[in-house]
């Protein structure tokens, strides 16, 4: 998530953060070295990277402060980029859980910290994948990373050229597209997300494009009792993601 390019031309992201870090390291990713401050109270994560066998380093604190430009809390690895999968790859996922899919689709989501918040929410929540578009769109970042407190880590995250093209696709494969919009015609709690569905959140500002609008079968809007108009998009997202999980989970218990 930045990335240092090695003399042999190998590319490595820093991971910054004792989460990101641990959450890495448990999720299998490969590092190749780890960075600790002098004095860093990490001992949970000097006894992940022992076991699987990462050399560390205990370097001063300053020398971290000028690598990553952010909150490292006296960690940072050095790790083998993340994969981006394939919207094939997240429903694989649906299926080998036999579970009924739930995808995100982010239609020109700019924000990293609203990113790093819908992977965390989609990990809590049981969302199988998350869809972002390759341009005008945020990617995987250290930003990221951190803002997902590792739930990056977990969360494939597929990467696409057209989203309404993407949405008629997953349409194809039986899922239900569901958008986020303040003027939807439906309340959210009234859309039945037991099914496999894809959840679409627009752009900052902008909401849901034209095009994409077009493409979902329903239109949902979350009520809002204040004089906000709008939540962020990290915001939507969770609320969507809690709803369907609530309501999967009722079906479950009948």
């Amino acid at each position: 998530m930045g990335e240092l390019e090695l003399g042999n031309g190998k590319r490595l992201d820093r991971i910054a953060g004792r989460n990101p870090v641990l959450e890495a390291l448990a999720a299998g990713r490969k590092i190749e070295r780890l960075l600790l401050a002098t004095g860093a109270k990490v001992d949970d994560v000097q006894d992940q990277a022992a076991r699987r066998g990462v050399p560390v380093e205990i370097v001063d604190r300053h020398y971290l402060d000028a690598l990553v430009k952010t909150l490292h809390q006296g960690v940072v690895a050095f790790a083998e980029p993340l994969e981006y999968a394939s919207t094939e790859d997240i429903l694989d996922v649906a299926t080998g859980r036999k579970e009924p899919a739930m995808i995100v689709a982010l239609d020109q989501l700019e924000d990293p910290q609203n990113l790093g918040s819908i992977l965390r929410s989609s990990d809590a929540f049981g969302a199988h994948g998350v869809i972002i578009l390759e341009r005008r769109s945020v990617s995987l970042s250290p930003a990221v990373s951190r803002a997902s407190a590792g739930a990056v880590e977990h969360v494939r995250v597929a990467r696409i050229v057209n989203m309404a093209r993407e949405l008629d696709s997953l349409k194809r494969e039986g899922l239900w597209v569901i958008g986020l919009d303040g003027a939807g015609d439906q309340v959210l709690w009234t859309v039945d997300l037991t099914s496999p569905v894809v959840i679409v959140v627009g752009g900052e500002g902008r909401g849901l494009r034209r095009l994409v609008k077009e493409k979902c079968d329903v239109i949902a809007r979350i009520p809002m009792a204040g004089r906000v108009s709008s939540l962020n998009a990290g915001v939507a997202a969770a609320l969507a993601l809690y709803e369907a999980q609530r309501q999967r989970n009722a079906l479950i218990r009948k």
